[in-house]
C-alpha cells in the first residue's frame, strides 16, 4: 500500500469507522512509523501532535480498537480504517467522538458491543450476563418464547405491546448469535446473497 505522507509534518489523517456499522468514530494523525505499528500489531496507534509522540489509542483506558482493514484513499493521502472498538471510543465515553445520533444500524452494532462486554466481563446485576452464565439451551429457550409472544401480540390492536416484543426477541437473538461467536453482519450476509 502506497501512502503519500505530508512533506513538511510527515503525517496523513486516518479516519476511523466501525467496521460494522460504518459509523465514523474518531480523526487522528499517523506517520510511517504509527502505519506500521498499526498494521503489526492490529491495534490503532496514531502519532500524537500534542504529546510529540506515537499513541496507540486506549494505551490507558483500555478501550483500544481493532484493525479490520486499512484502506487508502484516491489520492494516496489519507487513510481509512475500518476497526472494532473494544469499549467506548472518545475520551467523554460516548461510542464516537462526533455529536450524532445512532442511526438503527448503529444502534445495533452498539448493543452488539455492549452485549459481547457483558459476556467478556461478567457483572452479577446484569441480565445479559446472567444469560450467558445459564448457557446457550436457556438463551434458545427465551428466542423461542419471545418468537411466540411475538407471534401473539401481532394478533392484536395494541401496537405498543406489538413492538415491546419485537424488541424482546431482537435482544434475546442477538444474545444468542453471541453466544454462537457470530453476528448480525453474519445474518446481514446471508440475506444479501439470497437478494441476489
Amino acid at each position: 500500500m502506497r501512502v503519500k505522507f505530508d512533506d513538511v509534518t510527515g503525517l496523513v489523517p486516518a479516519v476511523i469507522q466501525d467496521y460494522q456499522s460504518g459509523q465514523v468514530l474518531m480523526v487522528g494523525y499517523m506517520n510511517q512509523e504509527a502505519l506500521s505499528k498499526t498494521e503489526q500489531d492490529g491495534i490503532v496507534t496514531f502519532y500524537s501532535r500534542s504529546k510529540g509522540r506515537l499513541w496507540t489509542k486506549g494505551e490507558t483506558s483500555g478501550n483500544f480498537l481493532k484493525v479490520k482493514k486499512i484502506f487508502v484513499d484516491c489520492d494516496e493521502d489519507t487513510l481509512l480504517i475500518k476497526a472494532e472498538p473494544v469499549g467506548p471510543v472518545c475520551h467523554t465515553g460516548k461510542a464516537t467522538c462526533f455529536e450524532e445520533e445512532f442511526a438503527p444500524s448503529h444502534f445495533l452494532s452498539h448493543l452488539e458491543s455492549i452485549i459481547r462486554q457483558r459476556q467478556e466481563e461478567a457483572s452479577p446485576e446484569s441480565y445479559t450476563s446472567s444469560l450467558f452464565q445459564k448457557g446457550l439451551p436457556r438463551m434458545a429457550q427465551k428466542v423461542g418464547e419471545e418468537g411466540v409472544e411475538v407471534a401473539i401480540a401481532s394478533l392484536g390492536t395494541d401496537k405498543e405491546e406489538f413492538l415491546g416484543e419485537a424488541a424482546d426477541l431482537l435482544f434475546h437473538l442477538m444474545v444468542l448469535l453471541r453466544a454462537k461467536e457470530v453476528g448480525l453482519e453474519d445474518v446481514i450476509e446471508v440475506l444479501k446473497k439470497r437478494h441476489r
